[in-house]
C-alpha cells in the first residue's frame, strides 16, 4: 500500500484536474463545431494539441537536468500557489460569493459570439482561433499539472496516463451526448483538486527543504486531511459571514 499510495494519488490528481480542464475546452470546441462546422473546430484543436506536444518534447527532458531537491522545492511552491488558486475560487463559489461555473452558459455565450461573426469573411478563421485558444489555454494547465504532480517523484508516466484517461472519457461522453457536460459537478471537482494540489505542494516543498515526513508518502493523506478540514472550516465561517449569498445559492 505504501508503494501504491503515491501512484494512486498522482493518477487521481492528474485525472481530476485534467477532467475539469478538458470539459471546459470541449465546451468551446463543441460551440465552434455546432455553429461554424467541425472543420475549423477540429483544425484549431489539432493545432493546439500539436503546440502542446512540442512544449512537452522541448521542456520535458530539461527537468532531468535539475537536481531533485531543487525540483521538488520549486514544483512544490508552484503547486501550493496553483492549488490555492483553485481552492480559493471553489470555496468562494461554494458559499455563493462568486457564481458557479456553468458550462451551458459558457456554450451559449460562445455560440452567440460566433453567430455575431457569421457575416465576417474571416468567420471560419475566427472560429478556428477560438477552438485553438480554448484547447491551448486549458491544455497548458493540464501539461503543468502532469509535469508538476509527476516530475518530483519520477511518476510523469502515471500522471500522463491520468490526464489521458480524462481526455478519453470526456471525448467519449461528449461525442455520445453532443452537448455541453452540464451535469459534471465541476465546483466539487475543483474543490477536491485544489485540496490535492495544495497537499502535494506542501509535501514536496517540505521534501525539497530536507524534511522527513512521518510515514513517508503516506504523510500525504494526513496533509490532505488537515488542508480539507481547514478549508471546510473556512467555508462554514464564510457562510456565516455571507448568509444572503449562501442562501441564494
Amino acid at each position: 500500500m505504501n508503494d501504491l499510495s503515491p501512484i494512486l494519488s498522482t493518477v487521481t490528481a492528474s485525472f481530476l484536474a485534467s477532467f475539469v480542464e478538458v470539459v471546459e475546452a470541449f465546451t468551446i470546441v463543441l460551440a465552434v463545431g455546432v455553429t461554424r462546422g467541425w472543420r475549423p473546430a477540429l483544425t484549431g484543436a489539432a493545432l493546439a494539441l500539436a503546440v502542446l506536444a512540442a512544449l512537452v518534447l522541448v521542456f520535458g527532458p530539461l527537468l532531468a537536468l535539475v537536481p531533485i531537491t531543487v525540483l521538488q522545492f520549486v514544483v512544490g511552491v508552484l503547486l501550493i500557489l496553483f492549488g490555492m488558486r483553485w481552492l480559493r475560487k471553489a470555496i468562494l463559489r461554494s458559499v455563493g460569493v462568486i457564481a458557479l461555473h456553468d458550462e451551458a452558459h459558457a456554450f451559449s455565450e460562445e455560440t452567440a459570439t460566433l453567430q455575431r461573426q457569421a457575416d465576417d469573411r474571416r468567420a471560419d478563421y475566427l472560429a478556428g482561433v477560438a477552438s485553438f485558444k480554448a484547447v491551448l489555454l486549458e491544455g497548458v494547465e493540464v501539461v503543468f499539472i502532469v509535469i508538476a504532480v509527476g516530475a518530483a517523484h519520477g511518476q510523469t508516466l502515471y500522471a500522463s496516463l491520468g490526464a489521458l484517461a480524462a481526455f478519453v472519457l470526456v471525448m467519449l461522453i461528449g461525442l455520445a451526448v453532443h452537448r455541453p457536460l452540464t451535469r459534471v459537478p465541476e465546483n466539487a471537482l475543483k474543490f477536491v483538486v485544489g485540496l490535492m494540489l495544495t497537499s502535494f505542494g506542501i509535501f514536496w516543498t517540505g521534501e525539497g527543504l530536507g524534511a522527513e515526513w512521518p510515514g513517508e508518502d503516506l504523510a500525504l493523506l494526513g496533509i490532505f486531511a488537515i488542508v480539507a478540514l481547514a478549508s471546510f472550516a473556512i467555508v462554514r465561517w464564510l457562510r456565516g459571514a455571507y448568509p444572503a449569498e449562501g442562501a441564494a445559492r
